[in-house]
């Protein structure tokens, strides 16, 4: 077959899982069904090509391991590698911005904050350079008094509803800040009506290619990970309309939007996954996105930058 058109999927070098793979071998297989030949490099693979001293350098030669690409899917978290690579001026889908903010979960709620979009109270947690953490929890009178109990603390960083704990009281509260230590984390609201339970929306551009509810009743994330089941759903117009939002304010590509259900059945922004795993979206209810992912790279690409 030949093909009209050649990008790369740039993924972790130190991933190795079953789910991992099959979601970069659907994107390949998608591509290929769209006349798009899509090559898998790891960040381990490209960063080495990278020079850098007065100019940034990567060579792209005929022959040569490395072709210039029209495109990039970027499903990795290597902002750094992303960031090199739109200074060589090739384009990303997400672009390294969106994957950064989308990474850090104190981030995304800083650059949501002011859109009017519903998020749960949240309270950054104060950094501390200690390798042990906190000398002092002076501050936690003021977050009980902003949030009270039950709360949530959660990570930052982290995947899958892990790094991610629900408290009941000072002592628990105190625990989980020791086991977390110096990495940076958030107290937030607990959102007791949707306990056990939100909606992931799988968004491609301003359009939802598919939708699940998380249901699990043994453990206050819903995620699927922790032993939830699911059920294909269709978002109400205040659901799509609250991920068209995310998605335009963080100026995401394709990314998995987790919608919680407030007081009076209102959509509670949880989080945004910039790369988010699509199998399980596809075993509930059959929509492989990866092809509305590669669609709609190909229609879009050259629309963010200029080749050089």
């Amino acid at each position: 077959m030949s093909y009209t058109v050649y990008a790369w999927l740039v993924v972790n070098g130190f991933i190795y899982s079953e789910k991992f793979q099959q979601i970069f071998d659907w994107l390949v297989q998608a591509a290929r069904r769209q006349g798009c030949e899509l090559e898998i490099y790891t960040n381990t693979q490209l960063l080495p090509e990278i020079v850098m001293g007065g100019d940034l350098s990567v060579h792209f030669q005929s022959g040569s391991a490395l072709h210039r690409p029209q495109f990039v899917i970027f499903w990795d978290k290597d902002v750094r590698l992303a960031r090199l690579l739109e200074k060589a001026g090739l384009q990303l889908f997400n672009s390294a911005k969106s994957i950064e903010i989308c990474d850090d979960k104190a981030r995304t709620f800083l650059e949501l904050s002011k859109s009017g979009i519903r998020m749960p109270r949240t309270v950054i947690a104060p950094m501390t350079f200690r390798a042990e953490g906190y000398i002092h929890y002076d501050f936690l009178d003021k977050v009980e008094q902003q949030l009270g109990y039950p709360m949530i603390i959660k990570e930052c960083y982290g995947s899958f509803g892990q790094q991610v704990y629900l408290v009941q009281n000072r002592e628990e509260a105190l625990s989980c800040m020791r086991g977390i230590r110096n990495r940076p984390f958030l107290f937030q609201e607990f959102v007791a009506s949707s306990k056990g339970h939100d909606i992931r929306i799988q968004m491609v551009g301003d359009q939802a290619a598919a939708a699940m509810h998380r249901v699990n009743t043994n453990d206050f994330r819903a995620n699927i990970t922790n032993g939830g089941s699911m059920e294909p759903h269709v978002p109400s117009a205040e659901q799509l309309e609250m991920a068209r939002r995310v998605m335009r304010q963080l100026q995401l590509d394709f990314a998995g939007v987790d919608i919680l259900s407030g007081r009076d059945g209102e959509p509670v922004l949880c989080e945004v996954n910039s790369n988010a795993h699509f199998v399980n979206i596809w075993k509930c209810t059959g929509v492989n996105a990866a092809d509305a992912i590669v669609k709609y790279c190909m229609e879009h690409c050259g629309s963010h930058i200029d080749q050089p």
